[in-house]
Order: structure tokens, then C-alpha cells, then sequence
């Protein structure tokens, strides 16, 4: 089975989109999906922006609040403009590194997003995280406390290290081998290009 690499951020309302629609296409195209939560901030500081450039230019950060409402009522997804933009994911990030490989992992990115972009949560929040994780019956302060520690940090340096080196200038990105995909919009050419259709 092929596979592609979902690479997002979870302040990302693009990345929502993705992370909603992209676990039952891959499943209908028979395509194993390996998903690569990282950090966008440092990218984006790398580009002189601190912080989304939804928020940087008032003209485009219109237009995506009025895209989404759009793009959401397309996909069937519900949607609340979040009242903090873009959020921090660091801990959801961290998280979801150690879910890497479980039954878990994709459910919580979803949660996560969910809180976020139709929920209106505060998913830096460690209760927020927590609340997650017990409904989906996994010890949340032992996921937490593993979250917090050196080597989980390290690792997510090293994830958003490796984003960077590999060209990525936003969320979400997909690879297909070495082809990257930019955008939502590209979700569905990243999976053709994983079957070779």
C-alpha cells in the first residue's frame, strides 16, 4: 500500500479541513496515511512573519474566515471562527507524538481540531487536551507527563526541522515519496498521485 505524508499544524484552519476529510479518501483509495504534526510558527519566523499571514494581511484574513464558512458547508464539517487565531498546538503537537503509531492518533488530531475550529476551545489548554484524551479512554496525565518531557520536546524540534529542510512553507502539506502537495485543494492530487492514477 502506498502512503501519504500529512504534514499539519493545529492552529491551522486549513489543515482542519484536511485532518477531517483525509483518513476516509485515503481509505477509499487504499493509501496508508502517516500523519506528521509539526510547528508552523518557526517557519514562519524564518520568513520574517511572527505570526499567520491571515492575521499579517487584513485583506486575506477576510477572505479565509468567508472561504472556510464556504469550504466547511461543502465538506459537511461544522465550523465556529475561532475566537483566538491562529492558536498555539504546541501541546496538542507533542501529543500527538506520543500517539504515533496507536489506535488513538488519528481520533485525537481530529478532537483537536474539532475543539478548535468547531468548538471555539482553547487547545493549549491542558484540561482541554486531557478532556480529549479520557474520551478516548487513554490515560491523559500519563500521555501529558511523557508530552512534557526533554526527548518529546526534541523530537518536535527535529519534526519541525525537518519540515523546513524538506520545503515546506505551510499547512497542510502533503508528500507523496518526494512530491509535495500544498493546500487542501491538494489533497485529492496527492492521493491520485500515491495510486498512480
Amino acid at each position: 500500500m502506498n502512503t501519504i505524508e500529512f504534514w499539519f499544524d493545529f492552529g491551522s484552519n486549513y489543515s482542519y479541513l484536511s485532518m477531517m476529510r483525509i483518513r476516509r479518501l485515503a481509505l477509499d483509495a487504499r493509501v496508508r496515511v502517516e500523519l506528521k504534526p509539526f510547528m508552523l510558527g518557526p517557519i514562519f519566523k524564518t520568513l520574517g512573519w511572527e505570526t499567520s499571514p491571515f492575521v499579517l494581511q487584513a485583506a486575506k484574513g477576510s477572505y479565509v474566515w468567508r472561504d472556510m464558512q464556504r469550504q466547511c458547508a461543502k465538506y459537511g464539517l461544522r465550523w465556529r471562527r475561532p475566537s483566538v487565531f491562529p492558536r498555539n498546538g504546541l501541546l496538542a503537537a507533542r501529543v500527538a507524538l506520543q500517539g504515533a503509531g496507536t489506535g488513538w492518533e488519528h481520533d485525537f488530531c481530529e478532537q483537536v481540531m474539532l475543539a478548535n475550529f468547531a468548538d471555539d476551545h482553547e487547545i493549549g489548554d491542558e484540561a482541554v487536551i486531557a478532556g480529549i484524551l479520557d474520551g478516548l479512554g487513554v490515560d491523559a496525565g500519563a500521555v501529558i507527563a511523557a508530552a512534557g518531557t526533554d526527548a518529546c520536546k526534541a523530537a518536535l524540534r527535529a519534526r519541525t526541522a525537518d519540515a523546513q529542510a524538506r520545503g515546506i512553507f505551510g499547512a497542510p502539506t502533503f508528500f507523496v515519496g518526494d512530491e509535495m502537495f500544498w493546500g487542501n485543494d491538494r489533497l485529492e492530487d496527492a492521493l491520485a498521485h500515491a495510486t498512480g492514477a
